[in-house]
């Protein structure tokens, strides 16, 4: 068996956009990945099929991994001939024990590679708004652990040196200890007046900053209840976060966002809510599977060419419909001669990256529109007088497109292309969990099957349980069917698009007090 090799992965602090492209791609060839408590769990979706992933955490005051065990891991994986990536918070070096998993790597003779990462202090301070120099103010800066062998000193620290050395002082894992080492910083000559933040859990959506002259910024952090991981700042340069911060005053910043949509579709709606500051929590109330009879969708693929009109009301159903040209040995040459329609903007962009562009979009997202539309756009003299309209969906579905059509005089083939069903138990145990916590601030609701689907997994519980959480509707239909049955909305999307849902999801925000905050 050959020797396999580790990757040890900066994985940059909080925003799981900030790891590195090197980062990225070495993810995608690991076999098993080791990662810590401060790496976004998001991070592992780059992991290529059948990879695997182990929690090691470490976090001060809470039993964690001994070290020495993870080196022994990293040996053990390595010499079973598996790539192995160790994925850690930040820059794996800076004060942080990958160093110490390097050389045991190095002893044991196992080929390893270090892929540097943002450092906490480098991005955290950047999310708070706060330069760690400045030319007017700090043409310097010092890295400080806050928990330090002994060496020089009681502490490990020589203060006098520390305290009176001009420029910005940044001091990691050091919240256990805090109001000593302000204590000793004024002690040996720093002004107690000196500008001093502390940022808990910076570049992600629960940050919280707290900014203070330096001998009180141990009671104020004890007022607020910040705890850790966080990063201390001591110098001038806190004064700029007001004019300067950028991140933590966003719309949706520090909301907790159900995202109900399904598990093929959640990812990206929720990187766009982490770019408005925003904490998805994805947990899919509907789950997409093939349908029921295969075979009938295929006869479908196979005689699209017959249709005047291929019509989509779903991205979904654009997905499974091409999925089974595929299968029948076709692409979308196979359209040549049939006008397609698209319910909305979002299902024309599934087209699209399928290389199908929309004849119709209706100037409202929902099937009426999409009727009305479709019977008024212009037919060439030699068609025949009503259309021939091939629609591919879901098993359940609304019926008013397929009925517009039919009692225009028009002929629709229903054909199901896929079936949604509820999630297992263990999300409806997650949601019940959740929501009892007061864990969420807002839903979004992106259909009415994942309004029903919701209610269903809440069981009786449903309409208290939902009470305090603002709901938001990506359209009118949805918003009907959730207040059919009994749940009030706050706000529904206009366009009925994702970005039409995060604007209304704003709207919702500011038009009354939030329900928590961050």
């Amino acid at each position: 068996m050959s020797q396999g090799k580790v990757y040890l992965i900066g994985a940059g602090p909080g925003d799981p956009g900030l790891i590195t492209v090197r980062g990225r791609e070495v993810l995608g060839i690991c076999d098993v990945v080791l990662y810590d408590a401060l790496a976004h769990p998001s991070l592992l979706a780059y992991l290529k099929p059948g990879a695997s992933a182990e929690f090691v955490g470490k976090r001060g005051g809470e039993e964690s991994e001994p070290q020495e065990k993870i080196n022994q891991r990293l040996v053990e994986l390595a010499r079973q001939g598996k790539v192995v990536g160790r994925l850690k918070g930040g820059d794996p070096l800076l004060f942080a024990r990958g160093a110490e998993e390097a050389l045991a790597l190095a002893e044991e003779k196992i080929p390893f590679e270090i892929v540097p990462g943002i450092s906490s202090p480098v991005a955290v301070s950047a999310y708070a708004g706060i330069p760690l120099t400045h030319r007017d103010l700090a043409s310097s800066v010092l890295f400080l652990t806050g928990t330090p062998r002994a060496s020089t000193g009681p502490d490990g620290h020589d203060w006098q040196r520390l305290a009176t050395r001009a420029g910005t002082i940044c001091v990691l894992m050091g919240m256990g200890r805090l109001r000593e080492i302000a204590a000793s910083l004024i002690e040996h000559g720093r002004p107690p007046e000196t500008p001093t933040a502390v940022i808990q859990w910076g570049a992600r959506p629960e940050q919280r900053t707290v900014v203070a002259p330096l001998h009180q910024i141990a009671d104020r952090v004890q007022q607020e209840g910040l705890g850790s991981p966080a990063l201390v700042i001591i110098g001038h340069v806190v004064n700029l976060r007001e004019r300067l911060r950028w991140f933590d005053n966003k719309p949706l910043f520090g909301k907790r966002i159900l995202v109900t949509r399904a598990r093929e579709q959640a990812s990206v709606f929720a990187h766009r809510l982490r770019e408005e500051g925003a904490a998805p929590i994805e947990l899919p109330t509907i789950e997409i599977h093939p349908p029921p009879d295969p075979e009938a969708l295929a006869r479908a693929a196979r005689s699209v060419s017959t249709y005047d009109w291929l019509a989509f009301t779903s991205a979904n159903g654009v997905a499974r419909f091409f999925d089974a040209l595929d299968c029948q040995g076709l692409d979308a040459r196979a359209l040549a001669g049939v006008r397609v329609a698209a319910v909305g903007t979002g299902t024309a962009a599934s087209l699209r990256e399928r290389g199908v562009k929309a004849d119709l979009i209706p100037a409202e997202f929902h099937g009426e529109a999409l009727a009305r539309a479709l019977l008024a756009f212009p037919r060439p003299p030699t068609s025949r007088p009503w259309p021939r309209v091939l629609l591919p969906r879901a098993m359940v579905a609304r019926d008013v497109f397929p009925e517009t059509i039919r009692a225009a005089g028009g002929e629709v083939d229903l054909v199901v292309a896929y079936e949604t069903r509820p999630p297992g138990e263990s999300t409806r145990d997650q949601l019940r969990t959740l929501l009892q916590a007061r864990a969420v601030d807002l839903i979004s609701l992106t259909s009415s099957s994942t309004v029903s689907n919701l209610l269903s997994l809440l069981g009786g519980e449903g309409l208290p349980l939902l009470a305090g959480v603002k709901l938001v509707s990506i359209g009118p239909v949805t918003t009907a069917t959730a207040e059919a049955a009994g749940l009030s909305v706050a706000a529904t999307a206009s366009p009925s698009t994702l970005e039409g849902l995060i604007d209304a999801m704003k709207r919702a925000i500011a038009s009354e007090r939030p329900l928590s905050s961050p």
